[in-house]
């Protein structure tokens, strides 16, 4: 079964500083239709303004996947990590117990555009960590490169939760198939470009949902890039 969901369904809150699309129920915006899909829990397309940023706040018990697009962000926490998210990092924060952070656009002329992530963990009470590693688009380029799994990867970082998170780069003749079980959940989020998945065309925004489907196609590509999600039932 196939669900598309459009750019423009998604919740949305203009902060001023801060700009926000969720692809499912967070904050302010809550639809009972879309609290998330297996354990996949957020998905917020953020843009914020130069100079601003979220002040420190805390987290528990939760996988956060922050993917820049543009600009970058910059990261503190209270497991002493001061680092700088650039595009093409993938940066991940295993909250467990509890972790305070903070994440700022410290340009003065340019927006800072990135997805954050949220997953639900398969183990809760573990102490706080952190990780990040920088992925070059050549290793996307017509292809699905791991960037989250539950199990050691060169490239990916590593996440405590039943999942596994892939991004594509995809333009013309360039095409890539995931298996996927059909008692697992598939989630395909567009970041960018159009992109043909299963037979339904996506543009930049869009999401696929998938469920009791053996398989994800991606054909047709125009300046895409795409995050693909192979998540528990």
């Amino acid at each position: 079964m196939l669900t598309l969901r459009k750019s423009q369904d998604r919740g949305y809150a203009d902060h001023g500083w801060l700009k926000s699309c969720h692809s499912f129920s967070f904050a302010g915006y809550h639809d009972p239709r879309h609290m998330g899909w297996g354990n996949l829990r957020v998905i917020n397309e953020d843009r914020v303004a130069p100079g601003a940023g979220f002040g420190q706040h805390g987290h528990r018990d939760m996988e956060i996947i922050s993917y820049v697009l543009e600009g970058e962000l910059a990261h503190r926490d209270s497991m002493g990590n001061v680092k700088g998210i650039p595009p093409g990092d993938v940066q991940r924060m295993s909250a467990g117990t509890g972790v305070v952070h903070s994440e700022f656009n410290h340009a003065n002329d340019r927006t800072t555009h990135f997805l954050q992530i949220w997953i639900e963990p398969n183990v809760t009470g573990i102490a706080p960590s952190y990780e990040q590693k920088s992925i070059p688009a050549t290793k996307k380029r017509g292809k699905l490169r791991l960037i989250a799994s539950p199990d050691e990867s060169a490239d990916a970082v590593r996440i405590h939760a039943d999942a596994k998170v892939y991004s594509g780069l995809f333009d013309g003749a360039e095409a890539a198939q995931l298996s996927l079980h059909p008692a697992r959940k598939g989630y395909v989020h567009l970041v960018r470009g159009t992109l043909e998945v299963n037979g339904q065309r996506l543009h930049a925004g869009d999401a696929l949902l998938l469920q009791n489907e053996s398989a994800i196609e991606l054909v047709h590509g125009d300046d895409a890039e795409v995050l693909v999600f192979d998540l528990a039932p």
